[in-house]
């Protein structure tokens, strides 16, 4: 039962992860983080972009979690996992699927064409404003057609 219940706990966090980060990217990083994610909608100069640090701060806070209930596999473990395992998915779909900052792998994938060609169209502008679909896995149904 106990591994129901932090398989539970992994598909939670994941699903409050993709619901945080939309907010975070419409109200925060189009908002007054604007500063720091606009080098993700220029060109890039290099690997790393100044925008990579909310990665990196997500990062830090998957492995505290892990760390602080590595001991007796605690709530706080399995939230550290979900975001961890979040973070993977954010890596393949975002960074390497649609920004290809490695070579990227193609799909003929309905739900992948979807995502990619939603994000393309969060890209299409380089303002702070007029931006539309901040999700990562999900988006509206127009883009799956």
């Amino acid at each position: 039962m106990i591994i129901l219940i932090n398989i539970a706990i992994i598909l939670a966090t994941i699903i409050v992860m993709e619901t945080l980060s939309w907010a975070m990217h419409k109200y925060l990083f189009h908002g007054p983080l604007w500063f720091i994610h606009k080098t993700h909608h220029q060109q890039r100069h290099g690997f790393f972009e100044l925008n990579d640090v909310f990665s990196f701060g997500f990062g830090i806070l998957a492995l505290w979690l892990i760390w602080i209930g590595h001991e007796n596999l605690n709530y706080k473990f399995w939230i550290g996992a979900g975001i961890s395992i979040y973070g993977v998915i954010y890596f393949i779909f975002h960074d390497w699927f649609i920004h290809n900052r490695f070579k990227a792998f193609k799909s003929e994938n309905k739900y992948l064409k979807g995502i990619r060609r939603a994000h393309k169209i969060h890209h299409k502008s380089i303002e702070k404003e007029d931006s539309e679909e901040f999700g990562l896995l999900v988006a509206s149904k127009k883009y799956f057609k």
